[in-house]
C-alpha cells in the first residue's frame, strides 16, 4: 500500500533496487530538484525496469512528474503503466503525459525575416485583405439588388414604418449639423477666393467659386462624409448588435430575409435623404458664401444673385445632385455589410464600426474623385 506521508520526496537503493518514495509536489520543488541532481550525480539509475519502486508515492504532481522523467528517462516512463501496474491510474496517466510531451521535438522556430521582408509581407497581407474585403462588398450589392428588385414588385411587402423610421433618424436629425457645417466651409471658400482674387482685381469672381464649388462638389461630398460618419457607423453598430445577441439567427428561424428586414429599409431612407440633405448642403454653402460677399466684398445681394443667374449652368447643380444617389447606396450598402461581419463580441461591434466609416469615407472620397475627372473629361 502506498504511504501517505507528505514529507519532501526520497530517494532511497536498496539490493540494487531505486526506492522512490515521499510527496513529489511543487511544495518541495527545490529540495527534490537537488534530489535528483545529486542522485543521478552520484550513482547510476537503474537499468531494468523492474528496479525501480513506485509503491511509496505519497503525492505527485506536474512539477514532481517533470524531476521523475528527468531522473529516469523519457522512454521508459512513457511505458510506466508496465512496469509500475500497481501505481493509480492518475499517476500513470501523468507521469506518462509528461514523458510523452518530452520526448516529442520542439517544432522549429521560422526563420527571421528581414524588415523589408516583414514589409513586403505586411503589404501583401493588406493587398489580399483588400481585394477579400472588395469581392464581399460587390457580393453584397448584387444580393442588395436582388432584393429589392424582388420587393419593388411585390409592394405588400415594402416596411412603410421601418422607412419612414430610419428616414427620420438618419436625416432629420443630421439636417442641422449638415446646414451648419457647409455654411461654415461655404464662408472659408470665399474668404479664401476672395484673398487670392483681390490680387488679380477679380473679388467679383469670388461669387462663381462658391457657386462651383458646392453645386458641384462640397455640397454632395460635405453631406456624404457626414452621413458616413453618423448613419453607417449607426447602421453597423445596430446590425452589429443584432448579430451579438443572435438575433439575426432568430430573424432566419422565423423564416423572414435579413436583408429585406434590415438592409432594405436604411437603404431606401438614404437614397432619400441624401439628395435633400445635398440640396441643403448646397444652399447653405452657398448662403455662407454670399454673406462674407455682402458684407466683407461689398458685392451687393442683387449682383449676388445676377451672377448666380447668368454665369453657372444647371448642369453644375445637376452633376452633384446626381452623385448623391451613388454615394447614398455605397454608404448605406457598406455600414450594413460590416454589420453583418460582426462575430459576437463588443469588440468585434467597435472594430467593424470603425471599418465602415473608414470604408464609407474612402469609397465616396475616391467616386467623387473619379467622376471629377470623367465630367471633366466629357466637359460637363
Amino acid at each position: 500500500m502506498a504511504s501517505t506521508d507528505s514529507s519532501p520526496g526520497r530517494l532511497r537503493v536498496q539490493d540494487g533496487r531505486l526506492h522512490i518514495s515521499g510527496s513529489w509536489t511543487l511544495e518541495h520543488h527545490a529540495a527534490l530538484k537537488a534530489l535528483v541532481r545529486s542522485h543521478r550525480g552520484g550513482a547510476e539509475v537503474a537499468a531494468a525496469d523492474e528496479s525501480v519502486d513506485l509503491s511509496g508515492l505519497a503525492g505527485l504532481d506536474t512539477a514532481g512528474a517533470r524531476l521523475l522523467v528527468a531522473l529516469l528517462g523519457a522512454e521508459r516512463m512513457a511505458d510506466v503503466a508496465r512496469w509500475a501496474p500497481d501505481l493509480p491510474e492518475a499517476r500513470q496517466a501523468l507521469l506518462a503525459t509528461v514523458a510523452r510531451v518530452l520526448r516529442e521535438p520542439l517544432e522549429p522556430q521560422p526563420p527571421r525575416r528581414s524588415p523589408l521582408g516583414d514589409l513586403l509581407v505586411d503589404i501583401g497581407e493588406r493587398v489580399g485583405g483588400l481585394w477579400r474585403q472588395q469581392r464581399q462588398l460587390l457580393a453584397f450589392i448584387g444580393l442588395t439588388l436582388a432584393t429589392l428588385l424582388a420587393c419593388l414588385l411585390r409592394p405588400w411587402r415594402w416596411r412603410l414604418t421601418s422607412l419612414v423610421a430610419h428616414i427620420h433618424q438618419t436625416g432629420l436629425n443630421a439636417v442641422p449639423i449638415v446646414a451648419l457645417l457647409t455654411f461654415l466651409v461655404g464662408a472659408v471658400v470665399a474668404f479664401l477666393g476672395a484673398t487670392v482674387l483681390r490680387d488679380f482685381g477679380a473679388t467679383i469672381f469670388t461669387v462663381n467659386l462658391v457657386a462651383f464649388a458646392f453645386l458641384r462638389e462640397f455640397g454632395v461630398l460635405l453631406a456624404a462624409i457626414l452621413l458616413a460618419g453618423r448613419t453607417a457607423s449607426a447602421f453597423t453598430a445596430q446590425i452589429g448588435a443584432m448579430k451579438a445577441n443572435e438575433e439575426i439567427d432568430a430573424i432566419r428561424a422565423l423564416g423572414l430575409d435579413p436583408v429585406e428586414l434590415l438592409v432594405l429599409p436604411r437603404l431606401l431612407a438614404m437614397l432619400v435623404i441624401l439628395p435633400i440633405l445635398t440640396l441643403i448642403g448646397m444652399l447653405s454653402g452657398i448662403l455662407g458664401g454670399a454673406l462674407v460677399c455682402i458684407f466683407l466684398l461689398d458685392i451687393t445681394t442683387t449682383q449676388f444673385l445676377t451672377i448666380l443667374q447668368r454665369d453657372i449652368p444647371l448642369s453644375h447643380f445637376l452633376v452633384g445632385m446626381g452623385k448623391a444617389p451613388l454615394f447614398a447606396f455605397l454608404i448605406a450598402v457598406i455600414g450594413c455589410l460590416e454589420g453583418f461581419k460582426v462575430t459576437g463580441s463588443a469588440r468585434s461591434v467597435g472594430e467593424h464600426t470603425t471599418s465602415s466609416v473608414v470604408q464609407s469615407i474612402f469609397m465616396v472620397i475616391l467616386l467623387d474623385a473619379v467622376a471629377a475627372l470623367f465630367f471633366m473629361e466629357m466637359g460637363w
